[in-house]
């Protein structure tokens, strides 16, 4: 099958280092295994191109424009002429991940009368009015209506997003599809022999609650290390922030994608202390990651966390730095209930998480098979 792959989104180099691009990455490479023909229609191109997506077909139109309006404008013309590319490339499907003022899918299906997916990963008509700036709100609600309108399927990755699409838009099929975790590339490795390292991966912001887990291992009374991989505008401020705790923490910056397994080996505890929020609407990546890895997750009980993690970690309070600190120590200290959960963390993302099997999932959805 000919795919046509979308992603109109400015904000997400789909050859970057963020969870999002990690995303794109996943589902385009499990669609080549399962020996489709991609081609990548996108926005923004990222410097961290894989070894392995090098020949990828790719049409990268890039949104250039600073004040907020026009930027809204740019992106609803580039999401067009990326339809018209796809439309004169031809193509048996069309799977676009969702973005705010993109109608590509629905220009495209129509055109070529072709079935369409429509993955949607967050709420983003509320995060961009709450985060950042959105001037055209009414443009933005329309085309979430005419883009659910026109997939055969729309994918959302958890349940209180498909809520929100359900809230604001009349679909065909809604489902709910968890992310997904590579086996391949995340596996179990030895812990350090030197210590127990405590590893957190994502994007240094407010909502992962990496001020929390600073906190915590200020707090700790067990003997651990910490390891932040990932980068981010909180940096600066983590990094003085762990100095006047009295914290040697090993900040190991931005990683490309495709090296986050190896910063990995080594630790023996994955954390994801996400903070109380509003809503938790997220499909955690990090959370997988860990568990394919091997390793014993300590998280946040908030959103989808329980029920990924299952009997694979131990779940605490968020914006609870010292219930955190206890639970890390705790694991810290007991090596038989590390190789014990991260068995079981491992044998849950292999039975349910494969990116293989979302794509699958996604594909059964819309009733196009393989």
């Amino acid at each position: 099958m000919k795919i046509a792959y979308i992603c109109a989104d400015p904000g997400i180099p789909v050859f970057g280092t963020k969870g999002a691009s990690v995303h794109v990455q996943e589902i385009i490479r499990a669609m080549r295994r399962a020996g489709h023909d991609v081609h990548l229609y996108a926005t923004r191109r990222g410097d961290q191109l894989p070894a392995d997506l090098a020949d990828l077909p790719a049409d990268v139109l890039p949104v250039v424009a600073e004040d907020p309006a026009a930027r809204e404008l740019a992106t609803v013309k580039a999401a067009e002429e990326l339809a018209q590319r796809a439309i004169a490339d031809g193509a048996d499907l069309i799977y676009e991940r969702y973005s705010l003022f993109s109608s590509a899918l629905a220009i495209g299906t129509a055109r070529l009368e072709v079935p369409g997916i429509l993955e949607v990963n967050a709420p983003l008509i509320d995060e961009q009015r709450r985060h950042r700036h959105l001037v055209a709100e009414k443009l933005a609600r329309d085309t979430l209506r005419r883009q659910v309108a026109a997939a055969t399927a729309t994918v959302c990755v958890s349940e209180p997003v498909s809520v929100w699409v359900a809230h604001h838009a009349c679909y065909r099929q809604l489902g709910v599809i968890p992310n997904g975790v590579s086996l391949e590339r995340f596996t179990p490795h030895p812990e350090d022999p030197d210590g127990v390292v405590v590893a957190f991966v994502g994007t240094l912001k407010p909502w992962h609650g990496v001020e929390d887990l600073l906190a915590a291992a200020a707090l700790a009374s067990g003997s651990w290390r910490l390891r932040i991989i990932g980068d981010g505008p909180l940096a600066d401020l983590l990094k003085e922030r762990a100095a006047g705790f009295g914290l040697d923490v090993d900040f190991r910056g931005a990683i490309a994608p495709d090296d986050v397994p190896a910063h990995l080996a080594g630790s023996a505890i994955g954390v994801a202390p996400y903070p109380e929020l509003e809503e938790q609407y997220f499909s955690p990546l990090k959370a997988l990651e860990y568990m394919a890895a091997g390793l014993p997750v300590v998280a946040s009980e908030v959103g989808q966390l329980p029920l990924l993690l299952g009997d694979a970690g131990r779940l605490v309070p968020p914006s609870d730095p010292a219930a955190l600190a206890r639970a890390i120590d705790a694991l810290a200290a007991d090596p038989e209930a590390r190789v014990r959960l991260g068995a079981a963390g491992r044998a849950r993302a292999a039975a349910s998480h494969s990116w293989d099997r979302v794509l699958q999932r996604s594909l059964d959805l819309a009733g196009v098979g393989t």
